[in-house]
């Protein structure tokens, strides 16, 4: 039996070959000589497959389908990365902001200081000697108290701009993997397109099919 090596984009096979030959019901009879008017016409055989074809187109269709979904699976990774850099970014930019905020109260708080700093030189020759000395360290405290905080918030910066550079390298690598994605996936297009014209909707003959069917059965059961 014949039947169509039919296009991807197709459901359902075609229906098998008509007959080699059909004869025009509109035929007339000449009743003086009994010549038929109009002959049977006799369509063109059609050209089948050979088996080697036949298992080419197969075999192209087969990796054209792997290839549909692989590229399926790799668009929904892409759509997951893209989904955790946004997430990302808006961390990085809250806590971004957080370290402006805090680098600017310690700045105000470094201003209060300097401002007690010079206070504290005009009020120290009034004072007792006890007086001084409890000014004095109650300053450095506050001195103290401000550098600690410096010293976490810097330590705090350098931590969130090796961050922000990986987000960057990581943006870098995506943005690539968007290009590779979209090249593979016209790639694929071009594949399909191809094999539309190769092998779509010609005719072969089942019993090669079920031949090679058989074929890669064994080299599949062979190859476990």
């Amino acid at each position: 039996m014949n039947r169509f090596l039919l296009s991807v984009c197709l459901a359902a096979l075609l229906p098998a070959l008509a007959s080699a030959q059909t004869v025009n019901p509109n035929a007339k009879v000449d009743p003086k000589n009994n010549k038929v008017s109009r002959p049977v016409v006799e369509k063109p055989k059609q050209k089948l497959m050979t088996r080697d074809e036949l298992r080419a187109c197969l075999n192209k269709q087969a990796g054209n389908d792997a290839e549909a979904k692989a590229v399926l699976a790799a668009e929904a990774d892409y759509k997951k990365e893209r989904e955790r850099l946004m997430a990302e970014k808006e961390q990085l930019t809250k806590e971004g902001e957080a370290i402006d905020a805090n680098a600017n109260a310690i700045k105000a708080e470094q201003a209060e200081l300097i401002k007690s700093n010079e206070a504290l030189k005009v009020k120290l020759p009034e004072m007792t000697r006890s007086e001084q000395k409890a000014a004095i360290e109650d300053y450095n405290v506050r001195a103290k108290g401000n550098d600690a905080k410096i010293e976490a918030h810097n330590k705090h910066k350098d931590e969130y701009v090796a961050k922000a550079k990986a987000f960057d390298a990581a943006i870098e690598a995506f943005n690539k993997t968007g290009k590779d994605l979209e090249t593979r996936s016209l790639d694929h297009l071009d594949a399909v397109d191809g094999w539309k014209k190769a092998c779509g909707n010609k005719a072969y003959d089942e019993a090669d099919e079920i031949a090679i069917k058989k074929e890669q059965a064994a080299a599949a059961a062979a190859g476990k």
